[in-house]
């Protein structure tokens, strides 16, 4: 019965995707978590003390109707007892200008819950950005959690990037013009229409950019000359915790598996999750960085359409903010 409880925001969801009403039916963003004005906890066990706030990855956006980057996880949260907001920056651009961007919302939520700290929860390129906006503003952040994050960056940027040097900067501009232009609209659509720089984010995950980022925003990372091993737990009050997985193919039924097969093979046989490297995604306390999983079902996408076999995504993101929770975060 109480998952049937806890199902029901998603069912609703489905239900009402066809009209005017579905991008309203159970919104998490600054403005806070609502369902018709419906109060559907059941249970406090993911109560944390301080606010869940969510940060996206490269290429992402925070909900469009009912389409969410955080596929069924802010209402399972939520209906766990935690209050949760979802954040949007810029799908594509450096991690100081989206770090800016999400710290901005970070003071939003603030203003809004009354909270003196957030908990940031992020995913890929979202662990950046949180990174940043714990080193620049640390007295507002209580953890910071990365899920898939591409810590030492990732060398599908670097194939890219040799891939624009080829076609030269006349086809380069062309390419980021069309990304741009879309995630743009994107971006509008979601509700926060940002500047693009389709370039500049490509290039912050190379591994030249990768190694600027971390030597200005070190902390929680494994000590130099152990990428595979566990960053401090604790670095300036703030708590760091992340997990990741090295599944690519998952499951035959999504449409993303066959995309993510190609980019994996930039990483020569080493695990991976079809962009981000198992030893990239450590930061802080590392969870587990294997989980059968790939870069898109760390969110739980394809739309639910995940490994079998493995732990549910929505189920991971519940146990860690109990984690977080009983850590009196």
């Amino acid at each position: 019965m109480n998952r049937f409880l806890q199902s029901l925001p998603m069912i609703a969801g489905l239900a009402l995707a066809s009209t005017a009403e579905a991008n309203n039916f159970y919104k998490c963003s600054t403005d806070g978590c609502s369902w018709g004005g419906w109060n559907l906890t059941v249970s406090s066990y993911a109560k944390t003390k301080y606010p869940i706030v969510l940060s996206h990855g490269m290429g992402g956006f925070s909900q469009i109707g009912p389409l969410d980057y955080w596929y069924g996880i802010p209402a399972d949260l939520a209906t766990s007892g935690a209050n949760v907001y979802v954040t949007q920056v810029a799908s594509f651009t450096d991690s100081v200008t989206r770090g800016e961007q999400l710290l901005q919302q970070v003071k939003q939520i603030q203003a809004i819950t009354g909270a003196p700290k957030v908990n940031l929860v992020a995913h890929s390129q979202g662990t950046l950005d949180s990174r940043y906006v714990a080193a620049v503003a640390p007295s507002r952040i209580a953890s910071v959690t990365g899920v898939g994050g591409p810590n030492t960056g990732s060398p599908v940027a670097d194939v890219i990037e040799g891939v624009t040097s080829t076609i030269g900067p006349v086809g380069t501009d062309v390419v980021a013009s069309i990304i741009n232009g879309f995630f743009s609209f994107v971006g509008a659509l979601s509700g926060k229409a940002y500047d693009q720089d389709a370039l500049a984010g490509l290039r912050q995950l190379s591994a030249s950019q990768m190694a600027a980022f971390n030597a200005a925003y070190p902390a929680g990372l494994p000590a130099s000359g152990t990428p595979c091993g566990q960053g401090a737990a604790t670095v300036n009050g703030i708590r760091y915790y992340s997990w990741g997985g090295t599944g690519v193919t998952t499951n035959i039924l999504d449409i993303s598996d066959a995309a993510l097969g190609l980019t994996r093979l930039a990483f020569n046989g080493q695990p991976n999750d079809g962009l981000v490297g198992q030893c990239s995604s450590h930061l802080g306390t590392v969870i587990r960085d294997n989980y059968n999983m790939n870069h898109l079902d760390e969110v739980n996408q394809v739309i639910g359409v995940v490994a079998l076999n493995e732990a549910s995504p929505v189920s991971l993101f519940r146990a860690h903010v109990n984690r977080l929770k009983n850590a009196g975060l």
